[in-house]
């Protein structure tokens, strides 16, 4: 398939980072790349997206389905007395799937956030088939949060191709494999940590966010 997934053990985990670093490298290897934020709540990704890079995408086609308060997306349509229609969400996405080259797709929250009252982004991540990789952020509690969610896309039968480590903040060496030691992680889950993302300073800097998913394993993931 053309298309991957990101997303985290929870909001905050580093999948906005992640995305980011992946388009920034990805849009020189890929002819016709896009990028996509199925739903949002709040003003966030999708105008970073629009900011940084030029797919030749409308604010709708990265983000279908937009809700104003920063909310869970139930919620958030509860707030506007509107419906989550998944079948707008679905038909941009075979549209995008069908004209480009690659699509990289970004989750909402982590796996088991909710879409809807009855369908989470596991459940999304299976149903369309969606190869997924899991951002794990390096801080205390991770591992537990890593085995959880990786049990939930087994549960699920969620495709995962693999952990990205994410530094939320600036962290030696020494701390990553304190608070993430990659080879418990994989033990733990049978799930392979394809490498480690840095804390950026600048999160906006295209050139470093390249040179970082150069140095994961991509080849597991596209």
């Amino acid at each position: 398939m053309n298309a991957l997934l990101i997303t985290g053990t929870d909001t905050d985990a580093g999948k906005t980072v992640l995305t980011t670093a992946l388009a920034a490298y990805w849009r020189n290897h890929f002819r016709n790349f896009a990028i996509m934020k199925p739903i949002q709540s709040g003003v966030g990704d999708r105008e970073l997206y629009a900011q940084l890079f030029s797919f030749n995408q409308s604010i709708t086609e990265i983000t279908p389905l937009y809700f104003a308060a920063p909310l869970a997306p139930p919620i958030a349509a509860a707030k506007e007395n509107r419906d989550i229609d998944l079948a707008i969400v679905w038909r941009t996405f075979q549209q995008l799937k069908a004209s480009r080259d690659f699509v990289l797709v970004e989750a909402l929250g982590g796996l088991g956030s909710p879409v809807t009252a009855e369908f989470t982004v596991a459940d999304l991540a299976a149903e369309w088939r969606l190869p997924t990789v899991l951002v794990v952020p390096v801080r205390l509690g991770a591992i537990a949060a890593a085995v959880a969610n990786v049990a939930l896309a087994r549960q699920t039968r969620v495709l995962l191709k693999g952990i990205v480590l994410n530094c939320t903040q600036a962290r030696s060496l020494q701390e990553i494999e304190d608070l993430t030691p990659p080879e418990l992680i994989q033990s733990l889950t049978n799930i392979p940590v394809l490498g480690c993302l840095p804390y950026f300073t600048d999160p906006t800097d295209l050139d470093k966010l390249s040179e970082a998913a150069a140095a994961l394993d991509l080849d597991l993931m596209s």
